[in-house]
């Protein structure tokens, strides 16, 4: 049996629902990967953060590729300096997404207050962070494709086992840099969110054991490298491309980035 409601749709009596002309909710995975898809096409379509997550990781992977910065890890591990660089340029990549894109991308979205109304709408705040890891994983399993098919071209010897291993890294790596990227992004303002993400993709990209291990830059600042997330994600990464182990000590650092940034964010995130 049914009945009308006071806008003309029939209602099933007996689960008040609407039989005709009505849509169920969505889902909350349905809301998640709906944002996840947004923001993924938001970072793709935009020419700036394209140059960041591509034309950079690719200049770097050339740069390795073709200069003798590696020579010494290439005879360590009986690779060519191809194999030693893809790794290192791996890790550039979750950087430069996890840090800088969704850093930045966040931060202006929490200026014009795009935040406080999508932490108001049924996707909630929850749902929210859960499309922007969507959409970075997504745009890192892009750039992994993009730089494996260019290290092909390249001499690149890519194996299973080395395939398989550098996935766990490169999750955790991720995590501990969109943990980063939102707590400084969620703190400060938007124009110093864009300051301090670009400088600290620059000094990391640099200095900060990803793309050269740590144990080339002199003196006995190598255990400070070892604890940053972006010279534990290299040596994480390489320990299992390379080695086909798994370094259980840069994976630990990792998982304390994520836990010590994702707790201060969760504390200190400002949504307006």
């Amino acid at each position: 049996m049914s009945h009308s409601t006071e806008t003309g749709a029939p209602v099933d009596s007996d689960t008040f629902r609407p039989t005709d002309g009505a849509r169920e909710p969505a889902s909350v995975s349905s809301r998640i990967l709906a944002q996840g898809k947004y923001e993924t096409l938001a970072m793709l379509k935009n020419g700036e953060q394209l140059m960041l997550l591509i034309l950079f990781p690719l200049m770097a992977l050339f740069g390795l590729a073709f200069t003798g910065f590696l020579d010494g890890w290439a005879e360590q591990f009986g690779g060519s300096r191809i194999d030693v660089a893809m790794p290192g340029v791996l890790a550039l990549c979750a950087m430069s997404t996890a840090l800088s894109g969704q850093g930045i991308a966040t931060g202006f979205d929490r200026r014009y207050g795009v935040l406080r109304f999508l932490s108001t709408t049924p996707l909630g705040r929850g749902g929210l962070v859960a499309g922007k890891a969507v959409a970075v994983l997504t745009v890192v399993a892009i750039q992994y494709v993009v730089m494996g098919v260019v290290g092909l071209f390249l001499g690149w010897k890519p194996d299973v086992p080395g395939f398989l291993l550098s996935l766990p890294a490169l999750v955790l790596g991720v995590a501990a840099f969109t943990a980063v990227g939102l707590l400084v992004a969620g703190t400060v303002r938007a124009e110093a969110t864009l300051a301090v993400v670009n400088t600290l993709w620059v000094v990391l990209a640099a200095l900060g054991g990803s793309l050269i291990p740590a144990h080339h830059f002199p003196g006995g600042g190598s255990w400070f490298i070892e604890l940053l997330p972006s010279g534990a994600l290299g040596e994480a990464l390489r320990a299992g491309m390379l080695a086909h182990h798994v370094a259980w000590g840069p994976h630990l650092v990792l998982i304390a980035w994520i836990v010590i940034a994702g707790l201060a964010a969760r504390r200190w995130f400002k949504w307006s």
